[in-house]
């Protein structure tokens, strides 16, 4: 039996607090979460030329050995585009992370820890469970809620670091 390795740009692997940590491949419910949002706000950032928005996986070098983390999604201001290089080296304007029973903490715990020491402006928490997404912003050194929505509200949730960003729950989750 041959032995495939793996190319480098298929790599899920995250360094984590110097940790190497491999994820598991996600499920069709959480692409097609992604794939949803994505396209949602991929549209708004190429219609108002804001900047460019991209799909894990994608290195997010944070400090060389230390923290390398491949969120969901991320956006990147134009005027920020000195970041985008092999990877991403340095700080992205918004990451989005969905989270599922296997990844709650890592997301919401150890990942946000993560975004908020290197003062990501904007983190999304997709909560593919309860149908819900919070958009938190940097205030400080401390991430605040902005903008949370679910299905049972008004189903909005609105970007503080996109200009005119809103995005509907239902399209995101395909109800």
């Amino acid at each position: 039996m041959e032995t495939l390795t793996i190319e480098r740009d298929l790599d899920l692997t995250e360094i984590i607090n110097g940790e190497e940590v491999v994820s598991p491949i996600p499920f069709t419910k959480h692409q097609r979460i992604i794939s949803n949002l994505f396209r949602i706000i991929d549209r708004h950032v190429e219609a108002n030329k804001l900047g460019k928005v991209y799909l894990a996986p994608l290195d997010v070098i944070f400090e060389e050995g230390v923290n390398r983390l491949q969120p969901d999604i991320l956006f990147i201001r134009k005027e920020n585009a000195a970041i985008e290089q092999d990877w991403i080296r340095g700080v992205p304007d918004i990451v989005c992370e969905v989270v599922s029973a296997w990844s709650y903490k890592k997301d919401m715990v150890v990942k946000r820890a993560i975004y908020e020491k290197y003062k990501v402006p904007e983190y999304w928490i997709i909560v593919s469970e309860l149908l819900a997404i919070e958009v938190l912003t940097i205030e400080g050194d401390r991430y605040r809620t902005f903008s949370i929505g679910d299905i049972e509200g008004d189903g909005l949730v609105t970007s503080k670091v996109i200009e005119g960003l809103q995005v509907n729950i239902k399209d995101v989750f395909e109800v």
